[in-house]
């Protein structure tokens, strides 16, 4: 990952709305949600949720399709991978493992199913 995505997705991230929804996305998995549900989950007004969901779409984190009237948000898996690898690459000089960023660490398309996300958590504990 280049610096400039990095700063546009973590730009994307440093906001309590956006951060929000990022995490809330990442929890619903690879069919996302439609925008409407994520306001009404996050208690934001759906005009506000949309701004701050386009913000996250074009960091590159999320995407966005059509889904009949509604308009559904998913994280880009690849992505959120791409930048946690990209914050812990330096790490120890080069061994992320001590960092507790590895293989076991990572998020796959399976990262909404609780039993491997608390898997990892005990990895990274």
């Amino acid at each position: 990952m280049e610096d400039d995505h990095a700063v546009a997705a973590l730009a994307a991230l440093a906001h309590a709305d956006r951060l929000r929804a990022f995490r809330l996305l990442v929890k619903a998995g690879p069919n996302g949600l439609p925008s409407g549900e994520i306001a009404e989950r996050l208690s934001i007004m759906p005009t506000r949720m949309s701004f701050h969901l386009a913000g996250l779409d074009r960091s590159g984190l999320v995407h966005s399709w059509r889904d009949g009237r509604m308009v559904r948000y998913a994280v880009r898996f690849e992505a959120m991978r791409a930048l946690l690898a990209f914050l812990a690459e330096d790490c120890c000089d080069g061994h992320p493992e001590i960092c507790g960023v590895g293989a076991s660490a990572s998020c796959d398309e399976g990262c909404a199913d609780g039993e491997k996300a608390a898997k990892r958590r005990q990895t990274v504990s």
